[in-house]
């Protein structure tokens, strides 16, 4: 597999940051995994590009490490606030051209907001709201929150819209939601004309106001 060109780092390897860090790596990217436990750190040696054991509390490690050269860092630390905190917060004051940080809850996003983190994630509230959504509607396939009041959501075509083309479905009109992409089997119509005709198999991308896209879940 070809190395792409822009690098990663990912600090703390708990399941989030194990995850991120695979998946990077398994997409062509340069990953270096950081973790302060060195037990951890040797079970995921060969998982990724690189991997150190490291208090990035401390700035002379992550000067060490090289860590401004790389483009994004992902702070995953989870169980220690204030390892998370002090990481984000040195990585900002080094120069760290992208740093995302996951926080605990929203009294913790705040606080890596304010000292610099260019994105704040929440992975078991986001977690939490797809599982929510996938049990309410059959139709749900994914959910993701964009905002306080706009969702991206992933949804099968509703049977009362099968046969109809997007136009006279009028989603929007009816719900406030925009269909933004179709897939069909293997292919992916993007954007999709007014007069294309929904099929039962089809899969509906839609960003439209939250409650928009629960009224469009409750359609069969």
């Amino acid at each position: 597999m070809a190395v792409k060109s822009r690098q990663y780092a990912v600090i703390g390897l708990g399941r989030f940051g194990v995850s991120v860090a695979k998946t990077l790596h398994q997409l062509g990217y340069e990953v270096l995994a950081v973790d302060a436990d060195e037990e951890m750190t040797q079970k995921f040696s060969d998982e990724v590009t690189h991997v150190l054991q490291a208090d990035t509390t401390d700035e002379n490690s992550l000067k060490a490490m090289g860590i401004r050269n790389y483009d994004v860092v992902i702070v995953a630390i989870g169980d220690d606030v204030q390892a998370n905190i002090v990481t984000t917060l040195l990585l900002k004051e080094m120069g760290v051209p992208r740093i995302v940080a996951k926080a605990r809850n929203e009294l913790h996003g705040k606080i890596l907001e304010k000292i610099g983190a260019d994105k704040v994630i929440y992975p078991e509230r986001d977690m939490g709201q797809r599982v929510a959504h996938n049990l309410v509607s059959s139709n749900v396939l994914d959910y993701i929150e964009l905002s306080s009041n706009l969702s991206l959501v992933e949804v099968k075509t509703p049977s009362a819209y099968v046969g109809k083309s997007l136009a006279q479905a009028d989603l929007r009109a009816r719900f406030g939601v925009n269909v933004v992409a179709m897939k069909r089997s293997e292919r992916l119509i993007v954007p999709p004309l007014p007069s294309e005709v929904m099929q039962a198999e089809d899969i509906l991308i839609i960003v439209g106001s939250i409650e928009g896209v629960q009224r469009l879940e409750e359609q069969e």
